[in-house]
């Protein structure tokens, strides 16, 4: 099954994390973010990933997946 464009946002949007550090959220500007990055936020929100609709912090799960979204880019990339 292939990767939709609502994944690759939503992986897009992961990557943006710092996995390294649970204190570090981001802020998705509706104003100024692509309209894919907004729903991509609120798409991660509603599957309990991240702690607010436009961005927020990693939940414990976010956090995995973080980890893992970070090993697939590693073995794609090399």
């Amino acid at each position: 099954m292939p990767f939709s464009s609502d994944h690759i946002a939503e992986l897009n949007l992961l990557s943006q994390f710092e996995s390294s550090s649970g204190q570090a959220g981001i802020k998705v500007h509706q104003g100024d973010a692509a309209p894919e990055t907004v729903h991509a936020a609120e798409r991660l929100y509603a599957k309990g990933l991240i702690t607010r609709d436009d961005g927020g912090y990693l939940t414990p799960m976010g956090s995995e997946a973080v980890e893992l979204t970070q090993k697939l880019q590693s073995i794609l990339t090399t």
